[in-house]
């Protein structure tokens, strides 16, 4: 059976842009795109986890607001749950730590980078998101 993991993901809106970030040569999906964010440990909530992810992975500190949605995605390496919030940058500017880079898109320009399979579905509901 495959290994199931649970991942929050951060839609940062700044400006009317979203933060995209690009997933390293090394490691699982290689330089595909993605929101940032990562791992719900054990006792956590999916907003904690994204609070703390992103201060660890982009040394920023976020507001989460509301949901977006929640897709699953099976890998070769495991079943992905990935749950995606809209988030605001409160203090900080993201930096590069596990990212090979980052982009801030206007929404309508998403479909530009190649994504991470579990991400392509809240891209049409970030979009429609900001149509109105």
């Amino acid at each position: 059976m495959k290994k199931e993991i649970n991942v929050v993901g951060a839609v940062i809106v700044d400006d009317g842009k979203v933060l995209c970030a690009q997933r390293g040569p090394a490691g699982s999906l290689p330089d595909l795109w993605e929101f940032p964010g990562g791992k719900v440990e054990t006792g956590e909530t999916p907003r904690e986890a994204l609070q703390r992810e992103i201060t660890e992975e982009l040394e920023c500190t976020v507001a989460v607001g509301d949901r977006i949605t929640t897709t699953t995605y099976e890998y070769d390496f495991g079943i992905v749950t990935l749950t995606t919030f809209f988030c605001e940058l409160t203090a900080g500017t993201p930096r590069l730590t596990e990212h090979a880079e980052v982009v801030w898109l206007k929404p309508e320009d998403l479909d530009e980078l190649e994504w991470a399979p579990a991400d392509i579905p809240a891209i049409e509901l970030i979009r429609g998101a900001f149509t109105t």
